[in-house]
């Protein structure tokens, strides 16, 4: 997917009935680190691989994010408050092609949900989620969602199921080791969510 993109312009925008309205925003590498930095390095994102890294290098992961046409960060805001960190990519042009057999039309994704502050809401990961799938699928030429979290990661597995994914095979992200982006081997469980109104597929 490659939506109309530029730092600071809201790509998409939902209001929700009773919890806000919530705007996806192209990360800005320079603007945004310092709080993905604090995100990321928390132990509840230890499955996000970037726990040891400075708020110089995640500036940099994202500036290298920025500039690929096939990969994309956001920010996603509600009511204005910044509450989580959401990546799509052209599963064609990740290390996840190596895994299975990507078909037209698939695109990968990541989450990560701030801290946030107080109780945790009821449904608030599942509304969120809702609103990224109703972002993704409003791409034509988008088919299917594929997710690889870590397998040990069961919080993450589980909620897939639950939004509706498929799970497929358990496999092995090959590491990658490139001057501009490292990344470790990543034991990962695949699961596939079909456009809306398409045939259930785990492969």
């Amino acid at each position: 997917m490659t939506p109309a993109i530029s730092v600071g312009q809201p790509v998409f925008t939902r209001v929700v009935e009773g919890f806000g309205t919530v705007t996806i925003t192209p990360v800005d590498p320079a603007a945004d680190s310092a709080l993905i930095h604090s995100w990321v390095t928390q132990e509840r994102a230890r499955f996000w691989g970037m726990g040891e890294a400075s708020r110089e290098l995640v500036q940099e992961i994202y500036e290298d994010v920025d500039r690929r046409t096939t990969h994309h960060a956001f920010m996603v805001s509600r009511d204005g408050e910044q509450v989580a960190l959401f990546q799509t990519y052209d599963c064609a042009e990740d290390r996840v092609s190596e895994c299975y057999e990507v078909q037209p039309g698939d695109i990968g994704m990541h989450l990560l949900i701030g801290p946030g502050e107080g109780d945790p809401q009821p449904g608030f990961s599942a509304i969120l989620m809702e609103i990224f799938f109703s972002f993704v699928f409003s791409d034509p030429a988008t088919q299917r969602v594929v997710a690889e979290p870590d397998t040990r990661n069961t919080k993450a597995i589980a909620r897939l199921e639950r939004a509706g994914f498929v799970l497929g095979p358990q496999v092995v992200l090959p590491e990658i080791d490139l001057p501009e982006v490292y990344l470790p081997a990543k034991p990962a469980q695949l699961a596939f969510l079909g456009a809306p109104g398409a045939a259930p597929t785990a492969g």
